[in-house]
């Protein structure tokens, strides 16, 4: 989207809405680079789930936390590495426990002061909303679980392995069946590959794939996604059906030694024939060039 056009990635805490008893949803309202913001409550503690882009949204969501939380004890845990989903955490510092799963952690570290160079590049309006960002550290670091209770509920935290980054998690609510994804879903948008060879190849078209099949097979009542509407188990479907598709139209090009823009021209045309209704387009072509990437040596088709 062109600077002149992108609207100020601004998180509107005005718009909360209760998924179940103390779960809370700040939806994104389809802004760009605004995600949906989690807030679930249990007798002693609150958990928030993403920050905003950079440390005026983060305030925001913190106050907002806190006037809900009521005096009781803040945690804060963010889906994956990226600036608007974690380019907050600094604000919580003092006020919450930071939490995330390992490979996270070392996004966070390793890739978070690039990326953070990276977004400022996109414009003046997202330059702005990174001012004084410093990368935040985790507090708490686990592997692969990790079971927050807040006091008459638990809380999973689920590292997913390598799909859309390395260190993607969900967060799993049990008793209200509420399922926070971050970017591994997104609601009537086309999956977002962050391809950006030489420089990133961490997000995996096939490990993506068999995270959504599990993920799925759940069946969730609620999905918050990482952008767009709230729905329910079918999100995970739709991912699901479209990672799959990706895959099996590329790589049946791929197998007929087609080039890659080929390639590209003719599974976007498909893929926008499929969901009209979509948007991200542009991520179509960086999604077939992960999986052209990983198109694997002659042998046995792919087990769905």
């Amino acid at each position: 989207m062109s600077e002149d056009v992108m609207p100020e990635p601004v998180v509107d805490v005005g718009g909360a809405r209760e998924l179940a008893r103390d779960v809370l949803v700040v939806p994104d309202r389809r802004l760009p680079l605004v995600p949906n913001i989690g807030v679930i409550g249990g007798r002693h503690s609150v958990l928030v789930v993403e920050t905003g882009l950079g440390p005026r949204n983060a305030a925001k969501v913190l106050e907002f936390a806190a006037g809900h939380a009521k005096g009781r004890r803040l945690y804060l845990t963010t889906t994956h590495f990226h600036p608007e989903h974690a380019f907050g955490a600094q604000v919580f510092a003092g006020e919450a426990t930071f939490l995330v799963n390992r490979d996270q952690a070392e996004d966070l570290k390793v890739k978070g002061p690039g990326y953070l160079e990276m977004f400022r590049g996109l414009g003046e309006v997202v330059a702005r909303g990174l001012e004084g960002v410093e990368i935040a550290l985790p507090d708490v670091v686990y592997d692969r679980e990790y079971d927050l209770d807040l006091g008459g509920r638990v809380v999973r935290l689920r590292a997913t392995g390598r799909a859309h980054s390395r260190g993607d998690q969900v967060v799993e609510v049990p008793d209200a069946d509420v399922l926070f994804t971050g970017d591994l879903v997104e609601a009537a948008q086309f999956a977002i590959f962050p391809w950006f060879p030489p420089h990133d190849t961490d997000v995996s078209g096939t490990r993506w794939l068999a995270v959504m099949r599990r993920l799925a097979e759940r069946a969730p009542r609620v999905v918050v996604p990482g952008h767009g509407e709230v729905g329910g188990p079918e999100l995970l479907a739709d991912v699901r059906d479209y990672l799959r598709l990706l895959r099996d139209e590329t790589w049946a090009r791929r197998d007929s030694a087609a080039g890659e823009r080929t390639i590209v021209e003719e599974v976007s045309a498909l893929m926008i024939e499929r969901h009209p209704e979509w948007t991200g387009r542009e991520w179509i072509e960086k999604g077939v060039g992960c999986l052209c990437a990983e198109h694997p040596p002659p042998g046995p088709d792919p087990v769905d």
